[in-house]
């Protein structure tokens, strides 16, 4: 997939295109349906299948103080994006002037105008514009006028649950991995940089790597049964997620212990593959108490993965 940051950036020679627009925060099955519908309406059409997205997240500029954790940092937004069929996505920075902008206005320099919208795929609550104003409705009225289809995705349910990203987002929070996959329609991923720590885990038994994540993770502190991928080879794993009460610690860290790994691991990168929350991060009595713990964890662990 070909990713072009800025609209000027935008090949001016470029041919038609079916648009999937969005901001497809942790690419959900319904991101998917969106952006699914615009690769089949390209292939039918003979045109470009072009994702059209923002970064950062709307939020983020307008309501700073109330912004949500992301679920997915934006590279892997966009490698998700192309596993779709997505042949190109178009990366706009939102900015205030960029929120300013007048939906009709939109529309009119953006989808038609520099992307040239044949179709424009959306889904059934996408808001845009100033005010937020523009939404699928609009879309319809504008469709016809300026020459382009509009097709609007109804809700995806799993179970009685509307999937979206603030859903996804509360299950994480709540640390219900099993409820999140089911709306991703894959497990929760977050990646980041082997560092090196105090040591701690090496002494009790059980070597841990320290990742500093490429971002916070919208999780519980705890203990997780998972997967690390550190590209050669894929391990079980025990991640504990918390600030190590039992050593009197107040920085939140992420730990990784693979199971069955020897080696150096300073320095590089490894995507933690989280399945399920084994227990809450508490305070122990003693070292014995902790290392024991641990152990069963780590048993535990294995049977799961």
């Amino acid at each position: 997939m070909r990713t072009i940051r800025g609209l000027e950036a935008y090949p001016p020679d470029a041919g038609p295109s079916a648009v999937a627009l969005g901001v497809f925060d942790g690419i959900h099955l319904g991101h998917r349906a969106i952006l699914g519908r615009a690769v089949e309406l390209a292939r039918e059409r003979g045109v470009g299948a072009l994702a059209c997205t923002f970064d950062p997240h709307p939020i983020e500029v307008l309501q700073p103080g109330r912004a949500p954790l992301p679920i997915t940092t934006l590279a892997d937004r966009l490698a998700l994006i192309g596993a779709t069929g997505i042949a190109t996505t178009v990366v706009i920075a939102f900015t205030r002037a960029v929120a300013a902008l007048e939906p009709e206005l939109f529309v009119e320099r953006v989808l038609v105008g520099a992307l040239k919208a044949r179709d424009v795929v959306v889904g059934f609550n996408h808001r845009f514009g100033r005010g937020a104003r523009g939404d699928a409705r609009l879309l319809e009225v504008l469709g016809p006028r300026l020459g382009f289809g509009v097709h609007v995705i109804p809700p995806t349910t799993v179970g009685d649950v509307t999937v979206s990203s603030s859903e996804i987002r509360a299950a994480l929070q709540r640390g219900d991995l099993a409820v999140a996959s089911q709306l991703l329609g894959r497990d929760y991923t977050a990646g980041g940089e082997v560092v090196h720590g105090a040591g701690r885990g090496r002494a009790l038994g059980f070597p841990t790597a320290n990742i500093r994540t490429e971002l916070p993770l919208p999780l519980p502190s705890g203990v997780y049964a998972a997967r690390a991928d550190i590209g050669s080879a894929v391990y079980p794993a025990v991640i504990n997620v918390g600030v190590r009460p039992t050593f009197g610690e107040s920085a939140s860290t992420v730990e990784a212990h693979l199971l069955d790994f020897t080696g150096d691991l300073y320095g590089r990168r490894m995507r933690l593959i989280f399945l399920l929350r084994l227990r809450g991060e508490r305070k122990f009595p003693s070292l014995e108490a902790l290392r024991t713990q641990i152990a069963t964890d780590v048993a535990t662990a294995r049977q799961l993965v």
